[in-house]
């Protein structure tokens, strides 16, 4: 039923790399072939080129080439008049956006590069960009706004075959069935988007998806060994293919594995790890998640209840500014638990 997977975001001289090639390969072709388009002065093939730069920077956590680079191929685009190029430079500027906690301008953009898809004739970054807005408003929390959107992306792409794109949405539908508690569904949703992607050949999206899979079986039935082991070979793959923020994520998932398991020592240092990487890369959302789980396993380690209260409404405020509601919850369960515990030692 199923295709092998493909990445349409690598167009032009590019349309040779795999979905699973190195992102650091992948900067340094497109970079050179974007030179040369420059130098023939083919602005049309430089835009598409451009596109797999901002991509592989934006992957690799270089916001600010990342920025540079989605900016430099709608430009471009615009000069050849090539409105799908267009659209396309937009859907990275707004996948970057959300990134970066720019929910309102991800909206923007990804909203105007669904409209150009349209007009350009092209289903696909016209898919992908709806795909982003449903996306950027699960990542906020807003289930009841985008979960029919995933539903009709999931049924769109399964119509066409398209494996990605199916994976994509069975792994959001099912995230969303996981923090609403129906962990038998998100695991079903998990297990079919790891076999998908594993017969697609689609690496990047079997590692999303044995990461959703180790939280359920860590979560639901306390089953601490696989879940790391799940969570190892996933990180070797985004080892492999350089996939920087998937690698943090993984480490934060082995955080909340460890710490659900009660080894909060060794789940204070892979958070200590996640929350590095986040920074590193610029990534608040992930940044915030490491936070709440690195103060949580301090607690349990002994830190001043004060200081637990103190960290934990700072970021409270930093996520009621960033509009991330399901993280917001997250904080306020912690505030409500650790209040609890003190309470109950005093």
């Amino acid at each position: 039923m199923y295709g092998k997977a493909f990445a349409p975001e690598y167009q032009g001289a590019l349309t040779t790399l795999s979905v699973n090639s190195s992102l650091t390969d992948v900067l340094a072709e497109a970079t050179e072939r974007l030179h040369e388009a420059e130098r023939a002065g083919h602005p049309g093939e430089a835009a598409r080129c451009g596109l797999a730069v901002a991509e592989a920077h934006r992957r690799l956590g270089q916001v600010r080439d990342a920025d540079r680079a989605w900016k430099a191929s709608y430009r471009a685009a615009r000069e050849a008049g090539d409105t799908a190029a267009m659209a396309w430079a937009l859907w990275s500027g707004g996948t970057l956006a959300r990134q970066r906690g720019a929910f309102p301008l991800a909206w923007r953009l990804l909203g105007l590069a669904a409209e150009l898809g349209e007009r350009g004739g092209d289903v696909v970054v016209r898919g992908y960009s709806l795909a982003g807005l449903a996306e950027t408003g699960r990542i906020q929390g807003d289930y009841e706004a985008v979960g029919r959107l995933h539903e009709q992306l999931l049924a769109e792409a399964r119509r066409r075959g398209e494996a990605r794109h199916t994976v994509w949405a069975l792994e959001g539908i099912a995230q969303m069935h996981r923090n609403t508690g129906d962990h038998d569904k998100a695991y079903a949703l998990f297990a079919e988007a790891a076999d998908i992607s594993g017969r697609a050949d689609d690496r990047r999206g079997h590692a999303w998806a044995l990461r959703g899979l180790a939280d359920v079986l860590s979560v639901r039935d306390g089953d601490t060994a696989r879940a790391l082991e799940l969570l190892a070979e996933a990180e070797a793959t985004c080892r492999e293919m350089n996939l920087s923020s998937a690698l943090a994520y993984n480490h934060k998932m082995q955080g909340n594995v460890l710490y659900r398991a009660g080894r909060y020592a060794e789940a204070r240092d892979r958070y200590e790890l996640a929350l590095t990487e986040f920074r590193t890369m610029s990534e608040p959302r992930g940044e915030a998640l490491s936070r709440l789980g690195l103060a949580k396993s301090l607690a349990r380690l002994g830190r001043d209840h004060a200081e637990t209260a103190a960290e934990l409404a700072d970021l409270a405020r930093t996520l009621e500014r960033s509009g991330l509601r399901h993280a917001r919850e997250m904080v306020a369960r912690a505030q409500r638990e650790f209040t609890l515990d003190a309470e109950a030692v005093r």
